[in-house]
């Protein structure tokens, strides 16, 4: 006897209901993977709709539960591996739940922002995920107004009504910076991040800080803007070795920057880390694979993907959730991009 699901026409949430011995809102209920079903129910659903080879409808189940059942993101840049690996954890969360994902990606151009937010809020997803945001304040106030679910990731410039998900940014420059201090190193160059990124700021102050708390002073003219790119980051570098008194070592803001600082080092003939120690910040993939390996501070970015979307999924369940904050901790991971100083190379 064949065990194939036995389809003569589409099956329906009613033919469901009759073949599992269940009410046609106990079907509704586990399609829209709500959690206060019994297991054994659940089980008989599962089975049933495998029988009849049902096939959920998207727009039926839109009009069932009063959801799209689609997650918006808004991201501002594309072109890394930095939103790639959040953007994974994110799509590894949406599989398990159901979930589609609406992208709308700026292009760093703040005014789309309030824009593509307005666009998206509009009947289209069921909440939103704000991947580095530029212009919060463009409409911010609007989502919470409306009690649109939302959950920012990896910035820190919100208020305390924002649920967010973010890392240590600040620890993790300040452990950079004092790893260089400790291997000798006391004319170091930072190639800073974008000045409107929360994470930019709380790295450049932490580098300054673990200056001030070694006893070294800053020097303005060894920090140059990167602007998280790698392009951005070689014309940085370029200006900090063009100094009369260049560097030693370079903390570039983030890893995409530090390739940049790379390609800097070695049109002029230079080694890393024999001539120059070099540092970056969220260990993306390409990291491990640089010539040499780059020591840089990890984020879990996809764990951050992952967490913010579970974040956003609870709030959409439950629109009277308090706001909460989810901190990761970034760790240093030394490879063998940077060496000691000796005692003469110090001054």
């Amino acid at each position: 006897m064949s065990s194939r699901p036995r389809r003569t026409r589409n099956a329906t949430i009613k033919d469901v209901a009759r073949e599992a011995g269940v009410s046609y809102s106990t079907v509704s209920r586990v399609l829209n993977d709500y959690q206060h079903v019994r297991s054994e129910k659940r089980e008989q659903v599962i089975d049933a709709m495998k029988r009849l080879g049902y096939v959920a409808n998207p727009q039926a189940r839109s009009l069932v539960s009063g959801r799209s059942q689609v997650l918006g993101l808004l991201v501002h840049d594309l072109g890394n591996a930095y939103t790639a690996e959040i953007i994974h954890g994110i799509e590894e969360t949406l599989v398990a739940n159901g979930y589609e994902l609406m992208l709308y990606t700026t292009h760093r151009q703040k005014n789309k922002e309030a824009i593509f937010v307005n666009t998206l809020t509009y009947g289209l997803i069921d909440g939103l995920l704000l991947l580095l945001p530029l212009n919060p304040g463009g409409y911010l106030e609007k989502l919470q107004d409306e009690r649109f679910p939302y959950v920012v990731i990896d910035h820190q410039g919100f208020d305390d009504s924002s649920p967010a998900v973010v890392a240590t940014n600040w620890q993790g420059a300040y452990d950079a910076t004092c790893y260089l201090i400790e291997l000798g190193h006391r004319k170091i160059g930072f190639v800073a991040g974008t000045p409107e990124m929360s994470s930019a700021v709380e790295r450049l102050d932490a580098y300054k800080a673990a200056l001030t708390a070694h006893g070294i002073e800053f020097r303005p003219d060894l920090v140059q803007n990167g602007d998280f790119k790698q392009h951005p980051g070689y014309v940085a570098a370029n200006a900090l070795l063009d100094l009369a008194d260049p560097p030693t070592a370079i903390f570039a803001a983030n890893d995409l920057s530090a390739m940049g600082v790379y390609e800097a080092i070695r049109n002029r003939g230079l080694h890393i880390p024999e001539d120059i120690s070099v540092i970056g910040f969220d260990d993306i993939p390409e990291a491990r694979l640089m010539h040499p390996p780059l020591t840089t501070v990890r984020q879990p970015l996809i764990d951050m993907g992952r967490l913010a979307t579970r974040m956003l999924l609870e709030h959409i369940q439950n629109p009277n959730l308090d706001a909460s904050r989810i901190v990761l901790p970034t760790e240093l991971i030394v490879r063998s991009s940077c060496r000691q100083m000796g005692a003469a190379q110090q001054s």
